[in-house]
């Protein structure tokens, strides 16, 4: 079938056959279809919806497109996605944890993205730890250490990086049935039991608020349901950081922070808490609040640190930074008056800090915000600390200070 016939099929509502769209998908993949060729099929897309039917097969087509892993060696496995957020560093406190009380995850993540900080970047951290390894290798330590967290492969939906890269050249990233599909391509490729999907909403996310959120999850729900997998969503406002640390190493020392000491009131503990909960409930099937007991318990008894210092020994990693304190600031920024933040601008401070760690090719870079929204400020407290080069400081307090209102 030429694709300008499904082209005319999608323009006028008409359903279109798996074998139809999966043909269409592999001459992309394999360049027999050029950019140009695919384009109007993308905007087709993009400009009307898909029956549910249609996305799936969509979706489908994308992750058949490239391997589809067998984790059924390991038993039942979970796997945890975010749609992106600024100072979401939970992968990494998260899979030790859920190691320890027997819920395996196999974490194939990617890298910094526009005003996000990339998982696999803030396990570069530990000096020598390989993010990039077979899946073999993988599975062997999945089986020995209960988790392995590492870099997405190019054989899992290729059809996707191609796709994406159309869209963002074109300026049509922003609709939700293709983010659902190119999403959910990815995860059901990867072969998890059970997927648990972190859908932020908000200043410092994709999606601008709560209602368009769950269009995005229920999308996203329905294509797991389509190919027998079960999904579960979770709705996270991301109205702020979500931790206090922002940038690729600081965000790394946050997460060791957590499994440290267990601290009830900190967002980024109870997020990653309720996470593994809801992973580890929807794993093993029993309560939630029995689940969130044994996770907490992981961080009490010094269990989840432990095992995230194994994790990061098996891939190659140094564990000096677990003892590491965090290097003096360039500058703090002092609150002259009794004061409280009443916004953030969480997509600037996201790009701000992104940029200047690709800017000088590090990721030391970054800034520590030590207030949430509507906190008490006292006056002398210090608001935010910046790491950066002296050359860089003046303009980032100015670019930060603008994304943070006070009254």
């Amino acid at each position: 079938m030429d694709i300008m016939d499904i082209v005319k099929k999608v323009e006028n509502h008409q359903d279109f056959s798996y074998g139809e769209i999966e043909n269409i998908i592999k001459n992309y993949t394999d360049g027999t279809l050029t950019d140009e060729q695919f384009f109007p099929l993308v905007k087709a897309i993009y400009e009307n919806n898909l029956s549910d039917k249609c996305l799936y097969f969509l979706t489908k087509a994308m992750k058949n497109s490239g391997e589809v892993l067998d984790l059924s060696p390991l038993g039942r496995s979970v796997d945890k996605h975010s749609t992106g957020g600024v100072s979401d560093t939970t992968t990494i406190a998260l899979v030790p944890m859920l190691a320890c009380v027997g819920t395996k995850m196999l974490k194939l993540s990617g890298r910094s993205l526009g005003f996000t900080g990339g998982t696999c970047d803030k396990l570069e951290c530990f000096s020598g730890y390989k993010t990039n390894i077979s899946l073999d290798d993988a599975f062997k330590l999945v089986n020995e250490n209960g988790g392995c967290m590492m870099t997405s492969t190019s054989s899992i939906a290729p059809a996707d990086k191609k796709i994406y890269a159309l869209r963002d050249r074109t300026n049509l990233v922003d609709n939700v049935s293709l983010i659902a599909s190119s999403v959910m391509s990815k995860k059901l490729a990867t072969g998890a039991d059970v997927i648990v999907l972190d859908v932020k909403y908000g200043n410092g996310a994709f999606m601008p608020d709560k209602k368009s959120a769950k269009i995005l999850g229920k999308k996203m729900e329905m294509l797991a349901k389509y190919d027998n997998k079960k999904a579960k969503v979770v709705y996270s406002k991301m109205s702020q950081p979500l931790g206090h640390n922002v940038g690729t190493l600081l965000e790394c020392m946050e997460a060791i922070n957590v499994l440290k000491k267990y601290n009830k009131k900190d967002a980024l503990t109870k997020a990653c808490v309720h996470l593994g909960a809801i992973c580890h409930s929807l794993d093993k099937k029993i309560n939630y609040f029995v689940a969130k007991r044994k996770i907490i318990n992981t961080i009490k008894s010094g269990k989840a640190l432990e095992k995230l210092k194994t994790m990061v020994k098996s891939q190659g990693g140094s564990v000096e930074l677990f003892d590491k304190q965090y290097p003096k600031s360039q500058k703090d920024i002092v609150a002259t008056k009794n004061t409280k933040i009443t916004n953030f601008d969480t997509k600037e401070i996201g790009m701000v800090v992104n940029n200047l760690n690709h800017k000088y090719n590090e990721n030391k870079y970054g800034v520590i915000i030590n207030f949430k929204l509507h906190q008490k400020i006292k006056k002398g407290d210090i608001i935010f600390s910046i790491y950066a080069p002296e050359n860089e400081v003046l303009n980032i307090e100015k670019s930060i200070k603008n994304a943070i209102k006070t009254k």
